[in-house]
């Protein structure tokens, strides 16, 4: 079976500086793929590029079968890959309402509505401040925000990069069940994020970069319970 995404032999640098070394991975349809390593690892660059920020300096990236590392950023959005950022990126001067709407600016349905329904309905706070300035929420409720942006383009692939960053640990594992719950509801989804344990935990397979290269691969539960990884991201002895 093709994957939903294939990544293969990807390098990037910024200048002279080479970032990520050649690493290749694939993402199957209806999938949690995560991206584990220390900061520097590559793995914000990786997903930057693989949603058209950067551009690759060799290899390729293959989005259902078709090549994407050459298609500008807001095409890749039009072909279902979305990217919720590393620091939300939310709009702060703008209501919730407009954030969402702004997910959905490519689309030429008629279903935005019934989408931001169903975002309201999974993140109820939303719902309630729809017509509050975004920059007055909370680190978690603006995360909240910055997952269904993303969502409101209807992705095939979701991808989002340190969900958990600066979040407490009632609010980490809110935002962790919601990201069960769309892999449950048929959304493919690669993580990348600092809490490896909870990645791992959520993931059907895992990738560990060091300095730009995969250096581990395997699945969640088998990473979870591998000696170095246990040592190197999970802090025990």
């Amino acid at each position: 079976m093709m994957a939903l995404l294939e990544v293969e032999d990807l390098h990037v640098a910024y200048g002279k500086i080479e970032a990520v070394k050649g690493i290749s991975f694939a993402v199957e349809q209806g999938q949690i793929v995560t991206l584990i390593g220390t900061n520097g690892a590559g793995k914000t660059t990786t997903l930057r590029t693989i949603s058209g920020l950067l551009r690759p300096s060799a290899g390729k990236i293959s989005f259902e079968g078709k090549p994407i590392h050459s298609v500008p950023a807001h095409r890749i959005v039009q072909l279902g890959l979305a990217h919720s950022p590393e620091g939300r990126h939310i709009f702060p001067r703008m209501t919730i309402e407009e954030n969402l709407l702004l997910g959905a600016y490519l689309r030429k349905d008629q279903k935005v509505g019934e989408d931001m329904a169903k975002a309201y309905a999974m993140f109820p706070i939303l719902g309630e401040r729809r017509s509050q300035a975004a920059g007055t929420l909370s680190g978690g409720e603006q995360q909240m925000l910055a997952i269904a942006r993303a969502l409101m383009c209807k992705p095939r692939l979701l991808m989002l990069d340190e969900p958990s960053m600066g979040l407490s640990p009632i609010m980490m594992q809110l935002i962790m069940t919601t990201i069960q719950e769309l892999k449950s509801a048929g959304t493919t989804i690669l993580l990348v994020e600092q809490n490896a344990q909870a990645a791992l935990s959520l993931a059907d397979h895992g990738h560990v970069l060091e300095v730009g290269r995969i250096a581990l691969s395997g699945r969640g539960s088998d990473l979870m319970h591998d000696e170095q990884v246990r040592k190197t991201y999970l802090g025990e002895e």
